[in-house]
């Protein structure tokens, strides 16, 4: 297992933490941050050693994305994305299927893979999709549509996407795809300033408008039909998505926590005199939010493991997933709100660490699957579908 410590040292999470409070107030992107860890390959860390990668398992890079967002969240949420791509493609890979490996050769050689998924209205995400994908005499595809939430806008070189193909309308396919930056400019790919938000602010995960931009035959890598079904390259990205989506508000807890104890051992009561950490209410909720993050990093770790190994969990495997990164949305979101109790009226204030981790950790409950969805999924899981009636 590698060292987090080794590859993020403290004073490099130091020189990101610093940065994030200016990228969220100017509502900037982490440019600084991004080519830091480039330096260091954190692009390529799934990427096989083989192809010129670090050769990570998924759990070793969950756990590095943990502890990226205790000190820049918005940062580690940006990353995530492109990550999620070279594990997809690493996961496939190990599987025989070699349909991404494109992925892990333009990670190692700098290209960044942005994800082109949300559209507004979409809830059936990865299974159905409002952009038009138009097959092109060359085996290419045109697409047209607006995608949401298109994170790392600024810098991303090729946008993996879907769109639906719906041909002569009897066999309709999603068709997956990816786009090379140079489509902007073309004129076919058009991207708005309009990331102004809540919180996450360094994402910068701007609207991209699509005007029959091109993926060139070599970039189409998947026609499956709409709705759910078991194709390997559904799998994994929601798969890869959801354990470092999960991973990232892991971070976020993690930080809270530890500002709520800095915090209780630098507070002393006016009322008793002795310091907050002696309190017996302030010891109580610490250690409510503890147990609660406690359950977070080894399920993740554990869920991690078992698809770098291939483990069948069968049906229960989407349940399984859209509830870990459901848990440790909600968990974090929980933490947060304790820490900012704990640490008093001072938390309330923009300049306050907890007050952005605050507004950060909301942005949680937008990423799939959503609080509806999750639920949905796990009692399916339990139950059965609904019966019709």
């Amino acid at each position: 297992m590698t060292d987090p410590e080794a590859i993020l040292p403290s004073d490099l999470l130091e020189r990101f933490r610093e940065r994030a409070a200016v990228h969220d107030r100017e509502n900037t992107f982490p440019s600084d941050d991004l080519d830091e860890l480039r330096r260091i390959g954190y692009l390529s860390l799934l990427v096989p050693t083989s192809s010129g990668g670090a050769g990570l398992r998924l759990g070793e890079v969950a756990l590095l994305q943990q502890r990226l967002a205790t000190a820049a969240p918005a940062t580690a949420l940006a990353i995530n994305m492109h990550l999620i791509w070279t594990g997809v493609a690493r996961q496939l890979a190990d599987r025989g299927i070699d349909d991404l490996a494109f992925v892990l050769e333009g990670a190692a050689a700098g290209e960044i893979f942005a994800f082109g998924i949300s559209e507004a209205g979409n809830d059936l995400v990865l299974f159905g999709s409002d952009t038009a994908a138009e097959r092109r005499a060359d085996g290419g595809y045109a697409f047209t549509g607006t995608k949401i939430f298109t994170t790392l806008s600024p810098v991303w070189t090729q946008l993996g996407l879907h769109g639906l193909d719906s041909g002569s309308g009897d066999d309709p396919k999603i068709v997956y795809a990816f786009l090379p930056r140079s489509e902007e400019a073309a004129g076919r790919v058009s991207i708005r300033d309009d990331w102004n938000t809540l919180g996450m602010r360094a994402t910068q995960s701007r609207t991209t408008e699509l005007h029959g931009a091109v993926a060139p035959p070599g970039r189409v890598v998947r026609h499956v039909a709409p709705g759910p079904q078991p194709d390997p390259l559904v799998f994994a990205i929601f798969s890869i998505f959801e354990v470092l989506i999960a991973s990232v508000y892991t971070g976020i807890a993690r930080r809270a926590l530890d500002l709520a104890v800095a915090c209780a051992h630098q507070r002393t009561s006016k009322k008793t005199g002795a310091q907050y950490s002696d309190d017996p209410d302030i010891r109580w909720r610490i250690a409510d939010m503890a147990i609660a993050y406690d359950a977070l990093p080894p399920q993740i770790a554990a869920l991690s493991e078992d698809l770098d190994t291939g483990v069948d969990h069968g049906s229960r495997w989407f349940s399984l997933l859209a509830g870990v990164k459901h848990r440790a949305v909600t968990t974090a979101k929980r933490v947060v709100d304790e820490a900012m109790l704990v640490a008093g009226g001072s938390s309330f204030f923009a300049r306050n660490e907890l007050s952005r981790l605050y507004r950060d950790v909301i942005a949680g409950q937008f990423h799939p699957s959503d609080p509806e969805s999750a639920h949905s999924t796990v009692a399916s899981a339990w139950l059965g579908p609904v019966t019709p009636r």
